[in-house]
């Protein structure tokens, strides 16, 4: 974390026995960056219900919320690289939407976003560059918005396509 390396795991993984606010408590670092009033009221203005919910139980809120407590969690600690895994799992299309929007705006800011997502078409929409992996090798890589128009995108997402690595 000292290093601005900052990880929101898969299944969200906050602390469910304490309050919005204590979370984000725990997440703050006191790098010698931004105090913890100024990156909380970042993280309510990213993401408003954490700020109605402050004071409410982390374990009573919707799965969305909880990831959206997830990911302000992480921007607690100021990273220059987030690592987001599988932020879409288990929420409704709105919700999902909603994430992949302040995803997009938070890479607008410069801030490097390492984002591992089953939702492919979303994640290419974010991202600047993109890698495709099939039980853990390479199938298929390159700038975003080509993998996206790619035909073998959609082959090798089904399992039918029978190349090694392609570079787009």
């Amino acid at each position: 974390m000292r290093l601005g390396l900052t990880h929101c795991p898969e299944g969200r993984q906050i602390f469910q026995r304490l309050t919005v606010e204590e979370n984000l408590v725990a997440a703050h670092i006191g790098r010698a960056g931004k105090s913890f009033e100024t990156l909380r009221s970042e993280v309510f203005e990213l993401f408003p219900v954490l700020k109605e919910r402050r004071n409410g139980m982390a374990s009573r809120m919707s799965g969305g919320q909880q990831q959206m407590l997830a990911i302000g969690r992480a921007l607690m600690a100021e990273p220059k690289l987030l690592m987001l895994d599988e932020p879409s799992l288990g929420l409704a299309p709105k919700i999902v939407h909603q994430i992949f929007r302040i995803i997009l705006d938070l890479s607008k800011t410069g801030m490097s976003i390492l984002l591992v997502e089953q939702n492919v078409q979303l994640a290419l929409e974010c991202g600047d560059y993109g890698y495709l992996l099939n039980t853990g090798r390479v199938k298929l890589h390159g700038p975003a918005q080509e993998m996206a128009e790619h035909s073998a995108l959609g082959e090798h997402y089904l399992g039918g396509a029978t190349e090694d690595t392609i570079h787009v």
